[in-house]
C-alpha cells in the first residue's frame, strides 16, 4: 500500500485549500484513479488540514505506473515530492495511516473528528468498490488502534478540536468572551460544535447561514439568533468577533464588505477566526487596521500551549501503534503461507478420500453408512494431527525467518503439491481392489464436517488477525 498527500505539516493553507475536495470531487477522483488501469484500491482523505490518497497499484508491487497516475490525478508531479507532498509505501504508508486514524499527526493531538473523517472516506471508497483485502485489512486495524488509543490513554480526555482551540484564540484575544457579541458563519458539523462552546463561554452569539431552516434550528439549539447570510454587512458592523466555518470553495466575506464596515465601527477592532479550508475570509482583510485574521494555520501556537499535558498519553498512544503495526505485518507474513497451507490440507484430504472411497467399493463394502462417515472423520482427525506441526512451523516461520519462508513454500510444493498424483498401494491391508460398479460413496454430510474442520485449521493462527 502507498499514501501520497500533504497536510498542515507539509503545506500551508494557500496550498491545501486549492486541494481540498469535496463530496463529488473525492467520488470523481476516485473513480479517475480505476479508470487508469494502474490502481486496484484506493481511498481519499479530504480535511481541512490534510489531504490524502492511499492507494494500492494492480498486481499489489510498488510502481511507478500507479504512483504517476496518482500524481497525475492531484495535480502534481514528482518535483514536488519532498517538498509539498510525501509518499509513503509499505510499512511507512501504514504507519501513517495509523498515526492520521489515532490523531497522533493532528494539528490537535487527540481530536477525535479525524477518525470520522478517515470512516467516512473509507465507506466512500467502499460503496464505489475501490476497497479490496490490503485497504480493508489496514483500515479496520487502523480503527482498531484508534480505538485502543482512546480507551488506554488519556490523550484525548477534555474537550480537544480545532472548535476548541478556536475558541480558546478567541478568549485570548479579550480574556473573557462574556457578553462579547460573536457571529459565526456555518451551520455544519464543526460550525455547531464551535456554537455550543460559544454559548458555554457566554458570549452573545449570532449565527448566519444560507440554509435558513438549518440556521434557525441550531440557534435554537444553542440560545443563539439566526440570521440569513444576507444580513452579513450589517453583522460586522456589530460584532466583535467573526468565527467561520463553512464548506464554500471561495471567500464569502471580501475585502470590499470589511471596508465598508470598518468605515461604520467608528474605531472598534474587528477579530475573525477562519477555520475554514478553502479559507472563507480573503486575506488582504488582515491588512486592514484594526482588522485581526486568524486563520488554521494560525492555531498551531495556541495548541503549542495547550497539548503539552497531552505528551505521555501520545507516548502511549506511540507503543499501540506500534504493537498493532506488528499484528498486521505479522497477518500479512502468515498470510502469504495460507494458500500452501489450504492445499497440503486438501491434498491429503483428497488423498485418503479417494482410498476410503475404493475401499467402500471393495473390502468395506459391507460398512453402514454410519460407520462409513465414522471412518471419514477418523480420516480427516489424522490429517489435522499429521499436519499440526508441519502448518504450525511453516508460520511461525513466516514471522520469525520470512526470507527463507519462499525457499520453504517451493520446496513443500515441489515435494507434496506438484508431483503426480501416486498409484494406491494395493497392499495396505484391509484395501481391495476397485469395483466397477461403485455401491456406496461417502456422504455430504461427513465430507462437509471435514472441510469445515480444514478450513479452520487453514486460517492464519495469530490472536485477534481477522
Amino acid at each position: 500500500m502507498l499514501v501520497i498527500g500533504l497536510s498542515h505539516r507539509t503545506a500551508g493553507i494557500e496550498v491545501r485549500e486549492r486541494v481540498a475536495l469535496d463530496e463529488d470531487s473525492a467520488q470523481s477522483l476516485l473513480r479517475h484513479l480505476v479508470q487508469s488501469g494502474t490502481i486496484a484500491e484506493a481511498m481519499v482523505l479530504s480535511t481541512c488540514n490534510r489531504m490524502e490518497l492511499y492507494f494500492a497499484p494492480v498486481g499489489g508491487d510498488v510502481g511507478d505506473r500507479a504512483v504517476d497516475a496518482a500524481l497525475e490525478a492531484l495535480r502534481f508531479t514528482r518535483a514536488d515530492i519532498g517538498k509539498l507532498i510525501y509518499l509513503h509505501a509499505g510499512s511507512d504508508a501504514l504507519s501513517h495511516l495509523f498515526r492520521v486514524a489515532t490523531s497522533l499527526d493532528s494539528l490537535v493531538v487527540g481530536e477525535p473528528q479525524i477518525l470520522g473523517q478517515l470512516k467516512l472516506a473509507f465507506e466512500r471508497a467502499r460503496t464505489l468498490g475501490m476497497v479490496g483485502a490490503q485497504l480493508n485489512r489496514a483500515a479496520t486495524r487502523a480503527f482498531r488502534a484508534a480505538k485502543r488509543v482512546r480507551t488506554e490513554t488519556s490523550i484525548g480526555s477534555g474537550q480537544v478540536s480545532v472548535a476548541t482551540v478556536a475558541l480558546e484564540l478567541a478568549c485570548q484575544i479579550f480574556d473573557d468572551l462574556r457578553g462579547r457579541s460573536v457571529a459565526l458563519i456555518g451551520s455544519g458539523e464543526m460550525g455547531e460544535a464551535i456554537a455550543q462552546l460559544l454559548q458555554q463561554s457566554g458570549a452573545h452569539l449570532s449565527i448566519l447561514g444560507r440554509n435558513e431552516q438549518r440556521v434557525q434550528a441550531l440557534a435554537r439549539r444553542v440560545g443563539a439568533e439566526g440570521h440569513l447570510l444576507s444580513d452579513l454587512e450589517r453583522t460586522l458592523v456589530e460584532v466583535d468577533v467573526v468565527v467561520t466555518s463553512t464548506s464554500a470553495s471561495l471567500p464569502i466575506i471580501t475585502l470590499e464588505q470589511v471596508k465598508n464596515a470598518v468605515k461604520r465601527r467608528r474605531g472598534r477592532d474587528l477579530f475573525f477566526v477562519d477555520v475554514a479550508v478553502p479559507r472563507d475570509v480573503d486575506e488582504r482583510v488582515g491588512k486592514l487596521d484594526g482588522v485581526y485574521l486568524y486563520n488554521v494555520d494560525d492555531l498551531s501556537s495556541v495548541v503549542a500551549q495547550t497539548q503539552a499535558h497531552r505528551h505521555q498519553g501520545a507516548q502511549h498512544a506511540e507503543r499501540v501503534i506500534s504493537e498493532e503495526l506488528a499484528k498486521l505485518e505479522q497477518h500479512e507474513e502468515i498470510e502469504q503461507v495460507v494458500p500452501t497451507v489450504s492445499a497440503l490440507y486438501r491434498r491429503f484430504s483428497e488423498v485418503l478420500r479417494a482410498e476410503a472411497e475404493r475401499s467402500f467399493q471393495g473390502g468395506l463394502r459391507e460398512l453402514t453408512t454410519e460407520e462409513r462417515e465414522s471412518l471419514v472423520r477418523l480420516l480427516d482427525a489424522a490429517t489435522n494431527k499429521l499436519l499440526h506441526h508441519p502448518v504450525t512451523t511453516l508460520k511461525r516461520w513466516a514471522v520469525e525467518r520470512p526470507l527463507e519462508v519462499d525457499a520453504t513454500l517451493e520446496l513443500m510444493h515441489e515435494m507434496f503439491l506438484s508431483a503426480e498424483e501416486e498409484r494406491p498401494h494395493r497392499s495396505a491391508p484391509n484395501f481391495a481392489p476397485v469395483s466397477s460398479s461403485p455401491t456406496h460413496s461417502v456422504s455430504p454430510k461427513a465430507a462437509g464436517s471435514g472441510e469445515r474442520e480444514l478450513h479452520l485449521l487453514a486460517q492464519p493462527a495469530t490472536k485477534g488477525s481477522r
